[in-house]
């Protein structure tokens, strides 16, 4: 039973591209269920998880839109850019209860198989598991821009700003809490470009990996 991984760059349609392939091979799709699982595990309201993600609409990501990209980075190092909220409560740290039912969602659905699991650093807490195929979905900047404005109403400002900030988000998470480079393609089995492939072939092409990983 397959488990694949999408890791995705914000624009890229890697959500598009999950739903093609578990609809292609009948499989489940793991994506924003995963933030719903874990608000119902952890009690807490589903905002504040999604605040502890990696997803878009993360602490990390309303603060440097709030601020300003240029003011944020003036002030803290990129190699400290938190992923996480700042929590004053020493007796409980929601950062951490947060991570921790996370990944035991992610290995439980990976345990079941015949699933497609987005983000969450999926790629790096399977990476030892046998058959599993990783995915890494990206774009040039200028196509993920592109896509931002015509799905979110915004100018190519502001979509590029979305995009740059999301993407410094995700990244921080892998890199603090794995620490790999987000990027980096000996980390996946497979790198597909929407702009060149569009999503339906990159779908494709992900399926056919999928086949001859499993033989």
């Amino acid at each position: 039973m397959p488990v694949i991984t999408i890791s995705r760059q914000f624009g890229a349609g890697g959500e598009t591209v999950g739903q093609l392939v578990a609809t292609k091979i009948k499989a489940d799709l793991l994506d924003k269920q995963i933030v719903t699982e874990v608000a119902r595990r952890s009690k807490l309201p589903r905002d504040e998880v999604e605040a502890q993600t990696e997803q878009p609409g993360t602490f990390l990501n309303r603060l440097l839109l709030a601020l300003g990209s240029a003011n944020f980075e003036s002030s803290v190092p990129s190699e400290v850019a938190a992923w996480t909220p700042p929590y004053n409560d020493p007796a409980f740290d929601p950062r951490r209860a947060v991570l921790d039912l996370t990944q035991q969602v992610v290995r439980e659905a990976a345990r079941s198989g015949n699933v497609v699991i987005i983000g969450h650093g999926a790629a790096y807490l399977l990476h030892d598991l046998e058959g599993a195929l990783h995915v890494f979905v990206q774009a040039p900047l200028s196509a993920r821009a592109k896509n931002v404005m015509e799905t979110f109403k915004v100018s190519e400002e502001e979509a590029r700003k979305r995009v740059k900030h999301t993407d410094e988000n995700r990244a921080a998470y892998i890199r603090q809490i794995y620490g790999h480079d987000w990027t980096h393609p000996s980390h996946y089995h497979l790198v597909v470009d929407t702009a060149a492939l569009g999503y339906e072939g990159a779908a494709k092409v992900i399926v056919a990996a999928t086949s001859a990983r499993s033989h």
